[in-house]
C-alpha cells in the first residue's frame, strides 16, 4: 500500500522521486494549456502543482508535456519483428502503451502464439496490453493452424492484461447469432471488457443489430459518412492508417468535428520502414490539417485509454502513470525530446536510452510443416486455355474475377507471361495435410522466376506466385528449410530472402536488418518485372477469401460471388 507515501509527496511533506520542473502541461482533461511542476512517485503521478521537489529534477524549461501516446489496435505481427525490436522503432516516436491484437500469430501457434506475444513484451520500456482473437480461423475455407473457441479464450479472458475480445469480422455471425460467435461475445461482456469491431460498410439495421450485441467500436471506416453513422450510433472510431489501408485524410472532416472524444488512432498493420514514425505522424498530420493540437493528442491518449477502461492511462493528473512525451512546440511531433515511461526517461531524441540486445526471448515451435512435395506438385491439368484467374486492383485488397488465357504445354495449364496470367499456388504449411491450392493470377507483371510467403492472411500458409513450376517449388524449398520468410528465384538462384522463423510471421533479427531485407526483396521483385508497388503485401491479402471477387487458399480457388470454390476452367 502506497497511498501514504503518495499522499506526502502530493502535500510536499516528502520529496518524490522525480520532479518535472517548468513544464507546460497538455491538459487534455481539461483542454487547457498551463505551466506547472510534476510530482512522480513510483512510476505514478503524485502532484501537478508548484514547488515541488524530487530526489530528481529535470527542468523542462517551458517544453510541452504530453500524456504518452496509445496505439489502439496493432498487428505486430505485421511488422515482421519481435515485440522488442517493434518497441525499439515506436517508443523515440512517443508511443508509451500499445493495444496488440495477436491475430496472425494464433492463427499459426493458438494459445501459445497469444502467451508468446505477453511473454515476449515483459520488460519493455512499452505498454502492451492484448485483445483476444475472435477470429481462429478467419473462416472455414482455409486450413489454419488453430481453432479458438470461447472455451480456449476464457484461459486467458480474465487477465489483468488482457482487455477484451479483438475485432469480430464474421460480422454476417453476429447478425445471424452464430453460437460460437454469440458465446466469444458473451465471454467478454460477462467479464466487463470490450468487443472490438470489424464492419466494413456495415449501416443501417445491420449496424444497429451488430452494435446491440455489445461491439463498441470499428476501424474499418473509409469515409465521414459511415464514420458518422457509427459515432451516432454509440461506437468508438478507430481511424487507421496502416502502411496498406490509409483512412487519415479521408476522415479528417470527422476529426475536424467540435465533438471528436470518440475518436482514436490506430496502425493496424504497419511494415517496419514505416514504423519511426508512428502515432507522432497522425497527430502531426492532424495538426497540419488545422484540428486543435489538445484535441489531436487527446485523441492519440485520453480517448483510447477511456475507451479501453484503463483509468490510469491517457492524462497528467494525480494517480495517473507517468508516461509523457516532451515537445519544443505544438507544431512538430515527428521526434519527440523526451519520453518517460513509468517515470523513467526511455528515450531521448529519436533515440532509446538503454539497448534491448540481450532480451530474452520465449521459444517457439517450429511452424512451417509442409507435406512431402514433388516437384510435379504445382501441376495443373489443362481442360482448356481459358481460365477465370484472379485479378488484382492496384493499392486496394478486393480483386476481380476475370477470364484469362493460359499456354496449354503437355496437357498442362502453364503461365501466359505475354499476357501476365501467372500460376499462383497456396501450401497449405500447418498440418503437413499435402493441400496445395492452385490458380491463376493478373497484374503481377512479372517475366521471369517467383515469389513467395509464409505470410498469407488470415491463416498464413505458404503462397506463392511464378512463371514456372521449378522456380515455385524452390521458392517453397527454401521458405521450409528457413521455417518461413519471404523470397524471390530467378532462374534457380535466390535474389533475396528475409527469414522469418517465429511462426513464419517474425524475424529474430533487428530493425536494420529487417528493414534492409524487406527492401531488397522489393527491388528483386522489381528485377523480375513485378510491376507491384509492394508485392508481398498485395500478395498476402490474395488468400484472405472474406475479400471480394476471388481469392485462393490451400482448398482452392474461392468466389465470394458464389461463398463457394470454384473449377478455374468453368467458363462460359
Amino acid at each position: 500500500m502506497h497511498q501514504e507515501e503518495f499522499i506526502e509527496v502530493a502535500l510536499g511533506e516528502k520529496k518524490a522521486d522525480l520532479v518535472l520542473k517548468n513544464a507546460k502541461i497538455v491538459n487534455v482533461l481539461t483542454e487547457e494549456i498551463y505551466e506547472s511542476d510534476v510530482a512522480i512517485v513510483k512510476g505514478r503521478i503524485a502532484g501537478v502543482e508548484r514547488e515541488y521537489h524530487g530526489e530528481k529534477e529535470i527542468d523542462l524549461k517551458g517544453a510541452y508535456l504530453t500524456p504518452g501516446f496509445i496505439d489502439g489496435h496493432v498487428h505486430i505481427e505485421s511488422s515482421m519483428m519481435l515485440p522488442h525490436r517493434f518497441a525499439q522503432a515506436v517508443v523515440p516516436a512517443g508511443t508509451t502503451t500499445v493495444i496488440i491484437d495477436p491475430h496472425e500469430i494464433a492463427n499459426v501457434l493458438g494459445l501459445h502464439g497469444i502467451t508468446f506475444m505477453h511473454e515476449a513484451t515483459r520488460d519493455l520500456p512499452l505498454r502492451v496490453y492484448t485483445m483476444l482473437p475472435s477470429c481462429v480461423p478467419a473462416t472455414p475455407f482455409e486450413t489454419s493452424g488453430f481453432e479458438l473457441n470461447s472455451y480456449d479464450l476464457s484461459v486467458l479472458i480474465d487477465r489483468d492484461w488482457v482487455l477484451g475480445l479483438a475485432e469480430m469480422m464474421n460480422f454476417p455471425g453476429v447478425i445471424h447469432r452464430d453460437k460460437n460467435v454469440m458465446a466469444k461475445i458473451d465471454l467478454a461482456l460477462k467479464n466487463k471488457k470490450r468487443v472490438d469491431g470489424h464492419a466494413p460498410k456495415v449501416s443501417g439495421k445491420d449496424l444497429c443489430a451488430y452494435i446491440a450485441s455489445g461491439i463498441t467500436s470499428d476501424h474499418e471506416c473509409t469515409d465521414p459518412q459511415q464514420a458518422i453513422e457509427k459515432l451516432r450510433q454509440g461506437m468508438y472510431i478507430m481511424v487507421r492508417e496502416g502502411t496498406a489501408a490509409k483512412d487519415l485524410d479521408a476522415l479528417m472532416p470527422i476529426l475536424l468535428h467540435d465533438n471528436n472524444r470518440k475518436i482514436i488512432f490506430v496502425t493496424d498493420d504497419r511494415h517496419p520502414e514505416d514504423l519511426k514514425i508512428h502515432i507522432n505522424g497522425m497527430v502531426q498530420r492532424a495538426v497540419d490539417n488545422r484540428v486543435n493540437p489538445i484535441k489531436a493528442i487527446q485523441m492519440a491518449s485520453l480517448n483510447t485509454a477511456e475507451y479501453f477502461k484503463i483509468q490510469d492511462l491517457g492524462a497528467i493528473a494525480p494517480g495517473y502513470r507517468a508516461d509523457f512525451n516532451v515537445f519544443e512546440n505544438l507544431q512538430e511531433f515527428t521526434k519527440p525530446k523526451m519520453v518517460f515511461k513509468g517515470g523513467e526517461v526511455v528515450a531521448e531524441n529519436g533515440e532509446l536510452t538503454n539497448s534491448l540486445e540481450n532480451m530474452e526471448i520465449p521459444a517457439t515451435r517450429g511452424s512451417v510443416n509442409v507435406g512431402w512435395l514433388e516437384d510435379n506438385c504445382f501441376q495443373i491439368q489443362a481442360k482448356g486455355d481459358k481460365v477465370k484467374a484472379i485479378e488484382i486492383i492496384p493499392h486496394q485488397l478486393i480483386t476481380k474475377e476475370t477470364v484469362a488465357k493460359v499456354n496449354v504445354e503437355n496437357g498442362l495449364a502453364e503461365s501466359n507471361v505475354e499476357d501476365d496470367v501467372l500460376k499462383i499456388c497456396v501450401v497449405e504449411r500447418h498440418r503437413a495435410s499435402g493441400n496445395v491450392g492452385k490458380g491463376f493470377i493478373k497484374g503481377f507483371g512479372i517475366k521471369q522466376g517467383a515469389i513467395a510467403s509464409t505470410v498469407a492472411h488470415d491463416s498464413h500458409n505458404m503462397i506463392i506466385i511464378g512463371t514456372n513450376d521449378k522456380d515455385m517449388y524452390l521458392a517453397q524449398k527454401e521458405l521450409v528449410k528457413s521455417q518461413g520468410g519471404r523470397i524471390v528465384i530467378k532462374d534457380g538462384e535466390v535474389l533475396a530472402k528475409l527469414p522469418l522463423p517465429i511462426a513464419g510471421l517474425m524475424s529474430d533479427k533487428d530493425y536494420e536488418y529487417v528493414t534492409s531485407q524487406s527492401e531488397a526483396l522489393n527491388v528483386a521483385a522489381k528485377e523480375i518485372g513485378c510491376k507491384v508497388d509492394d508485392p508481398f503485401m498485395t500478395m498476402g491479402f490474395v488468400s484472405l477469401p472474406v475479400i471480394p471477387e476471388l481469392k485462393i487458399t490451400d482448398k482452392g480457388v474461392f468466389s465470394t460471388k458464389t461463398f463457394d470454390f470454384i473449377d478455374i476452367f468453368d467458363v462460359e
